[in-house]
């Protein structure tokens, strides 16, 4: 049975895990693996990866080098070949719903790829999944698909709680607003619950201050201090690109032309008639997009995370696509919290299972051992270095 095949209804039991295992997770459209960093920050592990942008493989290999990353399309992939795990995780690509986007929705073949994501947990069957999106998902047009997605989700046994979620709320720099979604499987008795927002709320200054007289390009200090050098567009000019040092920074973008400016320059100002910015007069040499590393930074990943490519737009596409790492972590948290709620329950259980045996049947283990297959990149692999190529 293929991955395209259809669904029935209703989902199945979930299978439970074993006690004193790790956490396991399948990772979707895992790009350079954001979102699984923080999930393991937070005690669970990554067992199979999937992505087939051939560009985040160097990356995200030297990342996890234990996981077992495949890269062929979803679609090709049979849910006999999809390991058991706690949880599933990931966000089909965003171009499809996003406002910077062409906004084509469930009518392209990207925005049919929550098709494929529903399918995994209807295989897979995980105790709890993380779905996350840019806010369009939820706009206009879109909103029907997004209810009846979430309808899908609930058929297939899930609790589902959604939110949109400002990053900067939970120790990420940046102020980035995205659509996360959480399904609790009906065996864990309960919804998720997204935690309180932080009180403390890093800016720029906490992120890069000590990287601004930094020299851009190689260093053996600060790996991809890279910068893509170019001119600004019409569209970039027709709004203020500058955060000064005290805020957070704007989105990360996966896109080289729209990274943000560097707070070093000032902030920009109305240009003729007030209908676009230009740069302040007698500041315009201050003017910089941020580097790669600085992106990187901003979206929390840390500093020995070296990413490979082989031209700098590659590399802020890698860091801009990805989930900030400290925002999963504190997701993945609140969820591990409830997950070993429910794995002590389940070892109560076992308790009473052993005292009086007619009770109910033994619970299989969800936590196979790793498989080899030879269509699968293995991530066991010998170290990489990065490269670089200037615009």
């Amino acid at each position: 049975m293929t991955m395209s095949d259809s669904l029935p209804q209703r989902g199945g039991s979930a299978m439970p895990f074993s006690p004193g295992k790790p956490f396991s997770l399948i990772s979707l459209f895992s790009g350079v693996g954001g979102m699984d960093r923080g999930f393991e920050k937070a005690g669970f592990n990554i067992l199979w990866a999937n992505d087939r942008d051939q560009t985040v493989i160097p990356s995200y290999t030297s990342f996890f080098p234990y996981t077992v990353f495949d890269s062929r399309s979803l679609r090709d992939i049979s849910g006999t070949e999809l390991p058991k795990a706690a949880g599933v995780i990931g966000g089909p690509p965003c171009q499809s719903w996003s406002a910077g986007g062409a906004r084509r929705g469930i009518h392209d073949p990207q925005g049919q790829l929550f098709e494929d994501y529903l399918r995994v947990l209807h295989h897979v069957q995980p105790l709890f999944f993380v779905a996350e999106n840019v806010p369009g998902l939820i706009q206009g047009n879109n909103r029907a698909f997004f209810h009846q997605m979430l309808q899908r989700m609930e058929q297939e046994g899930y609790l589902v709680t959604w939110k949109v979620v400002n990053a900067h709320d939970y120790g990420v720099p940046q102020d980035r607003r995205r659509v996360f979604i959480v399904g609790y499987h009906h065996s864990l008795n309960k919804g998720f619950v997204f935690p309180p927002p932080l009180s403390c709320r890093p800016t720029l200054r906490n992120a890069i201050f000590d990287l601004r007289r930094l020299k851009i390009g190689a260093s053996r200090k600060v790996a991809n201090h890279d910068l893509f050098v170019s001119g600004y567009s019409p569209r970039f000019m027709s709004r203020n690109r500058v955060r000064p040092w005290h805020k957070p920074s704007f989105t990360i973008l996966a896109s080289a032309r729209f990274i943000p400016l560097h707070p070093q320059s000032p902030v920009m100002v109305s240009g003729k008639e007030g209908k676009t910015k230009q740069f302040a007069p007698g500041h315009e040499h201050l003017y910089r997009r941020l580097t790669v590393r600085e992106c990187a930074r901003i979206q929390t990943f840390p500093d020995d995370c070296h990413f490979i490519y082989t031209h700098v737009r590659h590399g802020y596409r890698m860091v801009g696509n990805a989930v900030p790492v400290e925002l999963a972590f504190h997701l993945a948290r609140a969820i591990r919290t409830d997950l070993e709620q429910y794995q002590h329950t389940e070892q109560k259980e076992a308790v009473c299972q052993t005292q009086h045996p007619f009770t109910t049947e033994a619970r299989p283990d969800v936590l196979p051992e790793r498989f080899e297959n030879s269509g699968i990149i293995s991530t066991n692999t010998s170290s990489q270095t990065t490269q670089r190529e200037d615009a």
